[in-house]
């Protein structure tokens, strides 16, 4: 049976192509677009597939309190994309070194320093139609581009020109604020602008396209936007739901000392983040706004290099929902305390499953005493290292103690962008995973905490994850 279907599939298809074949013509018949480009799904680089599915969400019998107003509910996550590891420092480092180099790079620009200008339309020889089109009818500021081809000089002793000097030496720190004349990249202003659509405001029937055939308000234009006020302007075309921010990306290092104060931790503050022993522990320091800035760039450097390469755009990278969070937890286990599978923290042998604190006092037990590496114990059914331990992980949902009961159940998330104006307790992320400091009920999978979208700590990272195209795997 199964061998018949896919020979009539085949024919099926062999006789559309052969229609649409016969002298360019489909005869008038509903065939389809022809000549569409093929689509194979293949898994980003350092991340793991997780298939669709359904499971029982909740809080664990441990946690009577939080069962109360998060009672267990079955749902259904389409299938994803997760981060095998924690974020790492050497990762996140790729991003910091990539605003620094942009930053860079845009003030020599603008410095009209030699060999670095901006790359104009109007200075191509031999342009296309579009881009003399861009050149006469495109803002200033989409006309122009930063010359990434051109390569940096770090190298005191190799900088081309003191224009460049002037420039280079303008992201260090003043000479007043140097620890025993050390030269030191200014951290400060290390930030990050990036642009998002509120979809949410954009689907809301008050908000939705409104068709005006007969442009009777004279603009010219035949359709408009409902009034959408932001920052005191009605506006009615489409960047009502344009939205940006300014993030500086760079990790605070000195969680280390502030969130342990009777506790000798100077080593980690200097050495954590920078040095390369910790390149492959999970990065810390970092807060809700960071990990998303974050997300936006990777999206962004992805798919700038798919479009040079005319390929395909991907899905964004994002933090994961809290269900999409729990479900790769869980790694395939219908129930299930631990990622593992088991209700224990040990195995048969006693050795300890994940880097948690075992004990009062006795961080060690486990083979860990900070972070350890990402990689340091088992990955669960999926293939993900440390969804228990090590770090606490940031989720996309907003933190609300009975989400539970108003959530869908498919695809459950429940989101608010919180602005710098809202009350604390709109500003509450979900957490989880638990973390290095933390004891074994934390790090069950059902287990839900929160942290301020504000707050940097050192022992809170993140993971990304990508949405499949189309339903699951076997598809293609």
């Amino acid at each position: 049976m199964k061998h018949s279907t896919l020979f009539f599939r085949l024919a099926s298809v062999a006789a559309v192509a052969l229609l649409a074949a016969c002298s360019g013509s489909d005869h008038g018949e509903l065939v389809g677009v022809q000549n569409r480009p093929e689509f194979y799904p293949s898994d980003p680089y350092g991340m793991v597939y997780v298939p669709q599915g359904s499971f029982n969400m909740g809080n664990s019998d441990i946690d009577v309190p939080s069962t109360l107003t998060a009672p267990t509910k079955t749902v259904s996550v389409s299938a994803f994309y997760m981060d095998e590891t924690e974020i790492t420092n050497n990762e996140y480092r790729q991003f910091v070194q990539w605003v620094r180099d942009s930053i860079l790079r845009y003030r020599l620009a603008e410095g009209l320093v030699e060999d670095y200008e901006y790359i104009s339309y109007a200075d191509m020889n031999n342009p296309t139609y579009f881009e003399e089109y861009v050149g006469l009818e495109y803002p200033d500021s989409m006309q122009t581009h930063l010359d990434w081809s051109r390569k940096l000089v770090w190298d005191t002793r190799r900088y081309p020109s003191i224009e460049y000097t002037e420039v280079i030496e303008s992201m260090y720190l003043a000479p007043e604020e140097r620890y025993l004349g050390g030269r030191m990249l200014d951290a400060r202003q290390l930030n990050y602008l990036y642009f998002w659509i509120d979809k949410q405001k954009a689907a809301k029937k008050s908000n939705r396209v409104q068709y005006d055939f007969n442009d009777a308000d004279g603009d010219g234009r035949t359709f408009s936007y409902k009034d959408y006020i932001k920052d005191g302007k009605a506006i009615s075309d489409r960047s009502s739901f344009f939205e940006s921010e300014i993030v500086n990306i760079y990790p605070d290092t000195l969680v280390w000392l502030a969130d342990f104060t009777y506790s000798f931790n100077e080593q980690m503050h200097d050495n954590y983040f920078w040095h390369p022993a910790y390149d492959n522990y999970p990065v810390v320091g970092i807060n809700w706004k960071q990990a998303m800035a974050f997300c936006n760039w990777r999206t962004r450097y992805r798919n700038e290099y798919l479009k040079d390469n005319n390929d395909f755009q991907e899905n964004e990278f994002r933090l994961p929902t809290e269900s999409e969070w729990e479900y790769a937890a869980r790694g395939g286990f219908e129930l299930t305390t631990y990622p593992w599978g088991g209700p224990y923290t040990t195995n048969s042998q006693g050795c300890f499953l994940a880097n948690f604190k075992p004990s009062r006092g006795n961080l060690t037990a486990d083979g860990g005493f900070h972070p350890v590496k990402v990689t340091s114990y088992e990955p669960n059914g999926y293939g993900l290292y440390c969804m228990a331990g090590n770090v606490a992980e940031w989720t996309s949902t907003a933190w609300d103690e009975a989400s539970y009961y108003y959530v869908a159940d498919f695809n459950p998330d429940f989101k608010y962008n919180a602005s710098g104006s809202d009350p604390e307790t709109l500003k509450r992320k979900v957490i989880r995973g638990g973390s290095w400091k933390d004891i074994a009920s934390y790090m069950q999978v059902g287990a839900r905490d929160y942290e301020y979208q504000d707050t940097n700590k050192s022992y809170i990272g993140f993971r990304t994850v990508q949405s499949f195209l189309g339903r699951d795997a076997r598809d293609f």
